[in-house]
């Protein structure tokens, strides 16, 4: 997987000039579309465009400073319709316009091209099992919230300390199968997966039953889950989980993820200070 992926940033190195089509990417990755935005964000920490935007402007920095070519002819080799818009770009990652930086001849910032490989540890292993369920529903409570990558979700704990624990309790006497009691649901995510785009959480339960008055259901297909389990600090170990899932089980194994929701089950310690967690992500066997 990882050779593959860096044929993918091979091809966008040649290709910095020309329009980049995610499927095309995919395809010389043996991928989805969508598990390679995974997949990227995950190992590069940051979204598959903004690597791509920010490579571009890299190398328009460095011709910008040549002094070759005009600053429009510039902005549209690498994809902007006027100087307004490539200047707007450009100061966003350089900290100065195309026009100051070519009269003062300004410091640049500058976006290294990306390879990846694996790092073998070998401190531990992950603990997994992939399980076939057939079609069941989210039966919950509703919220759009920011995507957040590090530390608490502060959107997310309001929504939650604002349900009322009475809820909670009806909603827990509707699960009727794995993983069982309350779970979180994140779907809907933006392809991106950046930081502060939004996506729909749930608080709510697995289940085959109809959703209640005042709830909202959300139904999934039939598919094969990755089971993954983990215990430590709390939130730490939960967010350390979802990058090693990404930056290691994965490149390490034959499944990528597939479109659906991703649900975890967390039992935290008295104090709050630790917890047990179950992360179940939608996967398909990887091609070929």
């Amino acid at each position: 997987m990882l050779e593959r992926l860096n044929q993918a940033m091979e091809y966008i190195e040649r290709h910095l000039d020309q329009d980049i089509e995610v499927a095309e990417l995919a395809r010389i990755a043996a991928t989805s579309e969508y598990h390679l935005r995974r997949m990227f964000s995950a190992l590069a920490g940051m979204p598959l465009s903004e690597y791509v935007r920010r490579r571009r402007l890299t190398v328009a920095g460095a011709e910008v400073l040549a002094r070759r070519d005009t600053l429009l002819e510039i902005a549209v080799r690498y994809g902007y319709g006027s100087g307004e818009a490539f200047a707007r770009a450009f100061r966003a990652v350089h900290g100065t316009g195309p026009g100051e930086a070519r009269r003062t001849g300004a410091a640049l910032s500058s976006q290294p091209r990306m390879a990846f490989r694996l790092t073998v540890e070998g401190s531990s292993s992950m603990r997994y099992r992939i399980v076939a369920k057939p079609d069941f529903t989210v039966v919950g409570l509703k919220a759009r919230v920011p995507l957040v990558h590090s530390g608490q979700n502060g959107a997310i704990v309001d929504f939650v300390r604002g349900i009322d624990p009475r809820t909670l309790e009806r909603l827990e006497k509707l699960s009727d199968q794995e993983p069982h009691g309350i779970v979180a649901v994140c779907d809907d995510l933006d392809p991106s997966r950046a930081d502060g785009t939004e996506l729909d959480y749930y608080q709510g339960v697995i289940t085959s039953m109809a959703a209640p008055e005042g709830t909202t259901a959300l139904a999934v297909p039939a598919g094969a889950w990755a089971v993954f389990t983990t215990s430590g600090p709390a939130p730490q170990a939960i967010q350390d989980l979802w990058r090693d899932v990404f930056t290691e089980w994965f490149p390490s194994n034959p499944y990528r993820s597939r479109t659906g929701p991703e649900i975890l089950r967390v039992r935290p310690s008295p104090d709050g200070t630790e917890a047990d967690a179950e992360l179940w992500l939608p996967v398909e066997p990887e091609r070929g």
